[in-house]
């Protein structure tokens, strides 16, 4: 892997650590992000880049005359997870931290823009988008609702993630669906406490969301097609019972994914009949709600192929047809609004750069600042070439 070869490379990649850092000792949630769009703002604004503030921060870098624009998107928010990896850099945030690499990803596209602003070997318009809210899939939707491609409109957009427990720098991604929708659901029993004692003399919500937890698994065993990568997941079950109380109310949380539009409507539609029929066999009531947090991400095949050809030019491993990811992700909403690739960076394999993404003792990799931004400038250079 090559980094770009530039004068004072070193010292770039040290500011990238060093903001790498920064950032990631003061994690921001999903739309409290004021400080970290604050410094992202002034960091764009030092490199000459014309700026504009609305639910995320968007950077605009023109070179040469070509009217083609395509956008680079890093996500900003952190999670409500208590720190436990043992680094100089640790959140000083109690309770929250980015246990998600998006500091790096800040820090990698920041580092696109830096190289790219001071030698714009491209003909068109980047545009940077820095998004808030990645992690409870709200911040692109709401930035596309202010009007972000109608604003400052892309013909193609792409976004890095990094991905631990694969080798450093290693790219993986492939054309067409790259990551699982997200659907929360709720179920509600209603059903007839009393005393646990007298089980017979009421219609107890407890037993009834069992019977539930089980019966929900066959949708995925006996509804839809065998490798269809469909998950449904019961995470919470909430009664009002006590030590001798029967519940008459309990509600089943949880979450489904699904990799395509339509296992994910017969996912819900299998669910409310299962339910249904569950609570009439009980004589009690179940009230659904099932909602689409995240859509399914969707890469166009150019796009695709443009980040396979710069990861190899950079000299990056290249997986170019990786199975799906199983996770969701909020980019999303862009890459259905406009043909989009969305990529996965290897984090490395060894201590916290390893641990899973969310886990308290993740760390992003710094070593991975020099290949994002690497990677970024060659994406750049393969969609909006200088003109002979």
């Amino acid at each position: 892997m090559n980094r770009p070869d530039r004068d004072g490379a070193d010292d770039l990649f040290t500011r990238l650590t060093a903001l790498r850092h920064d950032l990631h000792r003061h994690p921001e949630p999903g739309f409290g992000e004021a400080r970290t769009k604050a410094l992202i703002a002034a960091r764009l604004r030092d490199l000459g880049l014309e700026v504009h503030e609305g639910v995320g921060v968007i950077g605009l870098l023109r070179a040469g005359t070509g009217t083609r624009a395509i956008g680079l998107r890093a996500d900003m928010d952190a999670l409500p997870i208590t720190e436990t990896a043992l680094h100089d850099h640790g959140s000083l945030t109690p309770g929250m931290m980015h246990a998600c690499g998006h500091d790096g990803h800040m820090a990698m596209l920041i580092g696109a823009a830096e190289t790219l602003s001071r030698a714009p070997d491209f003909d068109g318009t980047v545009v940077f988008v820095f998004q808030p809210n990645e992690e409870h899939g709200l911040g692109a939707r709401a930035m596309i609702d202010e009007g972000v491609l109608e604003h400052f409109p892309v013909e193609e957009i792409y976004a890095i993630h990094n991905l631990p427990g694969a080798p450093l720098g290693e790219v993986s991604t492939r054309p067409g669906l790259i990551c699982s929708s997200e659907s929360l659901f709720e179920i509600a029993i209603t059903g007839r406490g009393g005393h646990a004692s007298m089980p017979q003399a009421g219609s107890d919500a407890i037993t009834v969301a069992a019977e539930m937890v089980l019966a929900l698994q066959t949708i995925v065993s006996r509804r839809l097609s065998p490798g269809a990568g469909a998950v449904v997941s019961v995470t919470e079950i909430v009664t009002d019972g006590q030590r001798n109380v029967l519940p008459g109310h309990a509600v089943l949380k949880g979450d489904a994914r699904a990799r395509s539009p339509e296992d994910r409507e017969a996912i819900e539609r299998h669910m409310r009949r299962i339910a249904a029929g569950v609570a009439a066999t009980h004589d009690v009531r179940a009230d659904i709600a099932f909602t689409p947090a995240f859509i399914e991400t969707i890469n166009a095949p150019d796009p695709t192929e443009a980040v396979i050809r710069a990861a190899r030019t950079i000299g990056c491993p290249v997986i170019p047809d990786r199975p799906p990811m199983s996770f969701s992700e909020d980019f999303a909403h862009f890459s259905a609004a406009v043909p989009g690739c969305f990529l996965l960076l290897g984090n490395g394999i060894e201590g916290a750069h390893g641990r899973p993404l969310h886990a308290a003792d993740y760390d992003f990799n710094d070593a991975l600042l020099p290949v994002g931004t690497a990677l970024w400038c060659g994406v750049v250079k393969d969609r909006l070439p200088l003109t002979t």
